[in-house]
């Protein structure tokens, strides 16, 4: 399992080994002992699965306030999409700063987006499904969000906002300007 950095270093992409033959391939997706040898002491508790029908489905920027923040692992297993973290711990030297990468079921790989990070993606695939693991429950009293396409973010989406299916929730996100709770 390759684990690398982005450009802000706290978030990584992983890609774990593949191995095929002619009836297919076997993948070891997670690896708590491997994480753990790379310094990455999670304990994930819950896993998720997403599907998005279109091609320009936006969901996020999504985050969990303390003590309910989560660590998520999120990987494609069909379709493609261009995710995105947003640092939003306040004193942070890149608070309000964001990385992004594209996460496909072809390239077989993972982005690790720790809590004190928004966290958002645009499908670039019709029928693009997503699993991602989390460090801790969903807490609907806990759950916060920023807008998508807060203009002072600068993250260049690869649809318009007049083109983006979103949620009705999503759609009201405060920019960061005026997020009062964050970490």
């Amino acid at each position: 399992m390759d684990i690398a950095a982005l450009a802000l270093p706290d978030v990584k992409i992983i890609r774990p080994k593949k191995f095929g033959d002619h009836r297919g391939f076997f993948s070891e997706t997670y690896s708590k002992r491997a994480f753990a040898a790379a310094g990455l002491d999670l304990d994930f508790v819950q896993d998720n699965q997403s599907l998005s029908a279109e091609i320009g489905t936006v969901r996020g920027l999504h985050f969990q306030l303390p003590p309910f923040a989560q660590d998520k692992l999120l990987r494609v297993v069909r379709g493609a999409v261009f995710d995105v973290a947003v640092d939003i711990r306040r004193g942070s030297p890149t608070f309000g700063q964001h990385v992004s990468a594209i996460i496909s079921a072809t390239e077989w790989n993972q982005i690790l987006v720790p809590a004190g990070f928004a966290h958002g993606f645009c499908t670039l695939e019709p029928d693009t499904e997503v699993i991602y693991k989390v460090t801790n429950f969903y807490s609907p009293e806990h759950d916060r969000g920023i807008l998508w396409n807060d203009p002072d973010l600068g993250i260049e989406w690869p649809v318009e906002a007049g083109k983006a299916r979103l949620s009705d929730k999503d759609l009201v996100h405060p920019r960061l300007a005026g997020a009062t709770e964050l970490f």
